[in-house]
């Protein structure tokens, strides 16, 4: 069930983080109650209150997060930031877009199922 949860609140985190980036097509309500979901898996997850998830940490309240953690962790410092986990959903997003639009065309018809890519695969 937690793993269920993470999965969740990181797709709608990706989410965010995709609605930043094109807020016309975006809830504004949505979006806002996605990055309190975030803020609060983290916050919950970060038991030392210092803005910094360990591995560990990351292990015991986010664990999509700890089965990414080297990837998220691109400065190699032993731990991962709020901003580092969004830049990550964001970029891997991204990817997996441009994927998709790689293995078929954009038709009006397929056109918002670049809007549904699952944050981790």
């Amino acid at each position: 069930m937690k793993k269920l949860l993470a999965a969740l609140v990181l797709c709608c985190a990706s989410t965010v983080t995709f609605a930043q980036a094109a807020p016309q097509a975006a809830n504004p309500q949505r979006v806002e109650r996605m990055v309190q979901q975030l803020q609060s898996r983290f916050a919950n997850a970060n038991t030392t209150h210092d803005g910094k998830l360990t591995r560990e940490q990351a292990a015991a309240g986010m664990p999509m997060v700890a089965s990414h953690f080297d990837e998220i962790d691109t400065q190699k410092a032993g731990y991962v930031t709020l901003a580092q986990i969004e830049n990550y959903m964001r970029e891997r997003r991204a990817r997996l877009r441009f994927q998709l639009t790689l293995t078929r065309p954009l038709t009006p018809d397929t056109r918002d199922e670049t809007r549904h890519v699952p944050p981790f695969a």
